[in-house]
């Protein structure tokens, strides 16, 4: 509950400002791709303002996911060695539990 509600009073206001801001930059401009000829229009690009900046935004969370993701892969690939190391030895506990119940069996009873 207390999670919601704080989630609440961080994405509201976010929304709301990215609202405005979209609002606010409706004008059209241009992106050009090609630096030595800027009036190019093979290799520009018109849109709105907001649209380039959501662009940047989008294409900065995924790089920055990958790079975290990458960087995390020795943690990944250490807790799955753990995880099969803890499988092996359950196992052989296991296999040592049946073993004893069974000398247990075979001993003569009191």
């Amino acid at each position: 509950m207390t999670k919601k509600i704080l989630n609440l009073l961080i994405f509201l206001p976010l929304g709301v400002i990215l609202i405005i801001f979209c609002v606010a930059n409706r004008q059209t401009v241009s992106m050009a791709f090609n630096p030595f000829r800027p009036d190019d229009q093979v290799l520009s690009l018109s849109a709105p303002f907001f649209v380039f900046i959501f662009v940047a935004l989008i294409i900065g969370m995924i790089a920055g996911s990958a790079a975290t993701w990458l960087n995390q892969s020795k943690h990944r690939k250490r807790a799955r060695s753990e995880a099969k190391e803890a499988v092996r030895w359950q196992s052989e506990a296991d296999r040592h539990k049946t073993r004893a119940e069974e000398i247990a069996g075979q001993l003569p009873s009191r």
